[in-house]
Formats: structure tokens, sequence, C-alpha cells
């Protein structure tokens, strides 16, 4: 008899457990969905990121207000990026992002992590959309040292058939722009368009309209386009 009620008690613990984890299951996915449409509709994106909330039990988490991490990515994110001749919109091709110690209030609505780290991936295309008028980006691998660099084509206007072509140095400045340096830069023999290509080869960008907390560590360049890796302290994805 003992041995029937021991077999039982297991069988019970067996369906708790099972009923536990599937109530888990999908209490997290509730949850990952309402975090994405909060963070589609706070930064104002056209397409809900992936959510991700990491770790097991779910809903002990909870109870703590608070989540060990979130790795959330988004794919077509724009970024307003401003420049010395006005306000520009610069697309990023995809971008994720790992949450660490997520505090939680509301009914998912407002969430801010102690700690993130992730990175951005910026395409050429892109990024010649947002360059100075005449101005085309390209990979140029590194130099010597080891920077990230970029090839700057420019397009001389009015003469179509004149084009020149320099390598850039990037840098990340300032926790939030972009920096982009020529070398040397090859002469048209006419002082005026030699200025002009010139101002266009050494200018920086500042992001803005990135996740508050969330600031650019470092850049290398790629032949997909510039990846950015991604720091932050207090990052809210809420506003």
């Amino acid at each position: 008899m003992r041995l029937r009620w021991v077999r039982v008690l297991v069988v019970l613990v067996v369906v708790l457990a099972g009923l536990f984890v599937a109530a888990d299951r999908i209490a997290v996915s509730y949850a990952e969905h309402r975090a994405a449409q909060q963070i589609k509709t706070s930064q104002g994106l056209s397409a809900a990121p992936s959510v991700d909330i990491k770790g097991f039990p779910f809903l002990t988490q909870v109870l703590g207000r608070r989540l060990n991490e979130v790795t959330v990515t988004a794919d077509g994110l724009e970024a307003a990026q401003r420049t010395a001749g006005g306000s520009t919109r610069l697309r990023i091709s995809h971008l994720s992002a790992d949450l660490h110690d997520v505090r939680l209030s509301g009914d998912f609505q407002n969430f801010v992590a102690d700690t993130a780290t992730g990175s951005a991936l910026v395409s050429y295309a892109d990024l010649s959309a947002a360059a100075p008028v005449g101005a085309t980006v390209g990979y140029g691998g590194t130099n010597a040292s080891g920077q990230a660099q970029v090839k700057v084509t420019f397009a001389v206007p009015g003469i179509s058939a004149l084009k020149r072509s320099v390598t850039a140095g990037v840098s990340v400045t300032g926790g939030d722009a972009v920096r982009l340096k020529a070398g040397s830069i090859p002469k048209t023999g006419i002082p005026y368009l030699d200025d002009l290509i010139a101002s266009k080869a050494d200018f920086t960008s500042t992001l803005y309209g990135l996740p508050s907390g969330i600031t650019l560590a470092s850049v290398r360049t790629t032949s997909a386009g510039m990846v950015f890796t991604l720091t932050g302290h207090h990052v809210s994805l809420n506003n």
C-alpha cells in the first residue's frame, strides 16, 4: 500500500511540475510579446522587435520585479543622424542588445536595465544616403595600425565623369558620434573643387534616437557595413 501511495505522489509531483513549467512558458511568452509591443511603440519602430527573456523559472523573476537577462533584436531601426548641415535619418540594419538585471514596473510597460551590451550594423548604402551630397561610402578595410577605414568616393557636381576616392579612418567620439577623417586627398587641380572634396572627406555625425542610456563604444568595418559596439548603464527602452 505504501509503495502505491509513493507512486501516486511521484505522478502528482510530475504532473504539477509539468503544469508549472507550462504556465511559466505561457507567462514568459506573454511577457515577451508585451515587451516587444511596448518597445515598438516607445521607439517608434515600424515592426516589433524580437524579445527573448532568459532564465528559468520566469514567474519567480516576475514576483521579484527583476529579470536576469533580456535580449532584444531589431531590424530596420531608424535613428536620426544630426550633421552640421542639418538632420537626416540613418537606418540601422540590425541591432542586438543584451540587457542585464532588468527592473520591472507596471504590466511590462516600464523596464530599465542596470547594464547593457550589444552591437549595431549600418550598411554602406544607408551610410551613403546619410553622407554629404555627392559622397558614396564603401568598405575600406583597415590601415597598418588596425584602424577601421571606409572608402569615400566623390562625384563632382555637374561633372559626372570627374570622381575622386579617398580612404577615411573611422572612429567613435563622445559616446554618440562617428568621425570620418580622410588621409591624403587626390587633387583635381581646381582649387574650388579641391576645397569642396576636402570639406566632405572629414566630418562627424552624431547619432541620436537610440534607447536612453546606450552609448557607442567602438566601431569596426566589415564588407557588410560599419559595426558599432554598444554599451549602456541604466538603459531604458521606454523613452
